[in-house]
């Protein structure tokens, strides 16, 4: 880790450029592309049993989450031919980001509330993780070889049984972040230090996959000028499955599924509380833990404003982000 923060001249360009190009282009589309979803009606329509300050939101736009995906695959596409290792980081976040896509324009569009049905939207996420896992052990050396956090040069390899395990990180880190989008600027707010983290671990490390960590920081940054509260237009599942898949992308081709847990904390923290919810509800007839799932509405509902709620989960995410930095060895 001593040279983790050594940053050759082009290095610093290839940061520079992806960074701003990413955010550039987040913010120019923004005025374009808000305005046409709110033309097309694409709006946001909030649960009834949900907490009431959230009702107003009724009708602000979503499918936001395309500002995301064009920046980073547009800023991407600059690099990928001196960096390679950024396709399959690359396949993944789209790849989810298109099963968001289509979640979306059903529940907005079609006007289906539902979207994809559950068994429609598994099937599409194990497809889009078979496909990267095919390519990874196909296409590329990475190792499935787990780096243990705070241990020097320990790893944890199953053999054949990483990969299953890699199903579960990919499927896990998706619908965790899926369940964070739930509050304005949240997602995004905590997604942005998570890029970050891995950025900088990708410099220093020299992994190859920088151009794209640092575009979805770029692009974050900017789709943030739009998300912060009040929103004037909500990620949805297109921006929220992508984020998932690049957040376990990233991960486990810098062999870190492990920091998963650390620095992705908020989000199993989401996940959790919705799986807790549910199987005590369904076990005690009808009796909650959380005043409501995910567990940001338990903390709106307590009397917490949302951008409580954000800052104090992205201050738990920093430091957490920290911890991580010192657990690399």
């Amino acid at each position: 880790m001593n040279d983790i923060f050594f940053f050759g001249g082009s290095m610093n360009s290839v940061i520079l450029i992806s960074v701003l190009v990413s955010f550039a282009i987040s913010v120019l589309l923004g005025p374009v592309v808000i305005p046409f979803l709110r033309r097309l009606h694409i709006g946001q329509t909030e649960r009834t049993e949900g907490p009431e300050s959230h009702l107003k939101k009724n009708g602000t736009p979503t499918m936001g989450g395309i500002l995301i995906l064009v920046s980073v695959v547009a800023t991407s596409l600059l690099f990928v031919r001196d960096y390679p290792r950024i396709i399959p980081v690359l396949f993944l976040t789209l790849g989810f980001g298109l099963v968001g896509f289509l979640d979306d324009y059903i529940k907005v569009v079609l006007r289906r509330s539902m979207g994809l049905r559950a068994w429609q939207k598994f099937a599409l996420q194990i497809l889009v993780t078979g496909v990267f896992v095919f390519y990874l052990l196909h296409y590329t050396d990475v190792s499935l070889a787990m780096k243990v956090p705070f241990f020097t040069g320990v790893y944890l390899d199953f053999g054949w049984f990483n990969i299953p395990i890699l199903f579960f990180v990919v499927i896990g880190t998706v619908n965790g972040t899926n369940f964070t989008d739930g509050l304005d600027g949240l997602a995004s707010s905590v997604t942005v230090l998570v890029a970050t983290f891995f950025t900088v671990v990708a410099i220093g490390t020299n992994s190859g996959i920088e151009p794209i960590t640092c575009a979805v920081v770029g692009a974050l940054l900017g789709f943030l000028l739009f998300n912060v509260h009040p929103a004037s237009v909500f990620m949805g599942d297109t921006g929220s499955l992508a984020l998932g898949g690049f957040v376990a992308a990233t991960a486990i081709m810098m062999q870190m599924p492990l920091f998963i847990v650390i620095v992705g904390l908020i989000y199993m923290v989401e996940v959790l509380s919705v799986m807790i919810q549910v199987t005590y509800f369904k076990a005690t007839g009808g009796k909650r833990i959380f005043k409501m799932a995910p567990i940001h509405h338990h903390f709106e509902l307590c009397g917490w404003s949302e951008t409580r709620v954000v800052a104090v989960f992205s201050i738990v995410t920093a430091l957490l982000c920290l911890v991580a930095l010192f657990g690399i060895a």
